[in-house]
């Protein structure tokens, strides 16, 4: 049984959506260090998702230092590391970029962005 859960949607890279899901379970709490990560075969067969992409999902996050694996133990979620300004800088360009052109796009009023955007805060 996984500690997270994976809505998937079409269009979106499956790797992508499990990783999202990953950070999202973190910053609800469902997910803590030091809490054990479900292996390839375990993540494969309980997503019903190819062990190639669970490779991938894996190597991902540890990339990310969200996860590290430990010989004989297997993936670990790892301590949260505060995150650089550089790093914090380049999500917020990158994310906040994308969204202003798509609220453009769809008319979305500034107040309307703002609201939402309160709303996720407090929910995640």
């Amino acid at each position: 049984m996984l500690n997270f859960s994976v809505t998937f949607k079409s269009g979106i890279p499956i790797y992508e959506q499990v990783i999202y899901a990953v950070k999202k379970a973190l910053v609800s709490g469902q997910l803590k260090a030091g809490d054990p990560f479900p292996s390839v075969r375990e993540l494969s067969k309980e997503l019903r998702i190819n062990p190639n992409t669970v490779q991938k999902i894996i190597a991902n996050l540890v990339q990310e230092k969200i996860l590290e694996t430990r010989p004989g133990i297997g993936s670990i979620i790892s301590k949260r590391t505060p995150a650089t300004l550089e790093k914090k800088q380049n999500l917020l360009d990158t994310e906040i970029e994308h969204l202003v052109v798509e609220a453009k796009q769809l008319s979305i009023k500034k107040s309307e962005i703002w609201e939402a955007l309160q709303k996720h805060w407090e929910k995640g």
